[in-house]
């Protein structure tokens, strides 16, 4: 089944950039496994995917030793602050720091182990009140904080867009991030580099690269429903 969905997926990004007229390369899938057992990453990895999201440090924690060790962690969900030692050496990328305060953890916990870190921020584009994240202008100055934390870097902007039944209503959403993320990568922030733009679920990924996400986060896709 893995292997089916996970072609379909490929086949609708890859129509999604032509549509475009973009690469297929610059658009990075992470499978996000969260809930799903092992052996289901197990044949996703066979396919080729190296890339999988997960909600829940627990969730690394437990699948990361006993899965192939060129997988590359992205924790996507919610980070507590007193959860931040426990992932920051075992995800390449951690995509939802929605606080300063968030920042400055990973920036403390990053100084005793030594290691770089590189983040995106969470961005709450459509100002929803169950969500967590920075408002589009509290982006600039949290960033103008974080840059000079020595072991933290901001690689780009990420996104939960809403639930929405008719992925279109979201295409504003994305379109307002990505109209920050060149405005910020423009500006050129020392410690800010801006090359990664993850925003896009199983729900409204295609309409999500249309406006120019580098990263997409799609588990039910691929994997069905929990």
């Amino acid at each position: 089944m893995v292997k089916e969905q996970l072609k379909e997926v490929q086949d609708r990004i890859k129509n999604a950039c032509i549509r475009a007229g973009r690469n297929p390369e610059e658009v990075t899938l992470i499978a996000v496994s969260k809930t799903k057992p092992v052996s289901m990453i197990q044949e996703a990895y066979e396919e080729g995917i190296r890339d999988f999201g997960e909600n829940k440090v627990q969730e690394i924690l437990e699948k990361e030793p006993v899965l192939p060790g060129d997988i590359r962690w992205h924790m996507i969900g919610h980070l507590q602050r007193n959860k931040v030692k426990q992932v920051i050496d075992k995800a390449v990328l951690i995509h939802s720091v929605d606080s300063v305060r968030l920042a400055r953890q990973i920036e403390e916990e990053a100084a005793k182990k030594d290691i770089q870190v590189d983040i995106l921020l969470e961005v709450n584009v459509a100002r929803e009140e169950s969500k967590f994240g920075f408002f589009l202008e509290e982006v600039e100055p949290a960033a103008m904080e974080i840059k000079d934390f020595p072991h933290v870097h901001i690689r780009g902007l990420m996104t939960i867009a809403p639930f929405v039944e008719n992925s279109e209503e979201n295409r504003n959403v994305f379109k307002k991030l990505f109209e920050l993320y060149v405005d910020m990568k423009s500006k050129n922030i020392d410690n800010v580099t801006m090359d990664v733009l993850s925003m896009g679920m199983s729900g409204d990924y295609e309409v999500a690269i249309e406006e120019g996400a580098t990263m997409v986060r799609i588990g039910t896709s691929i994997f069905g429903s929990r």
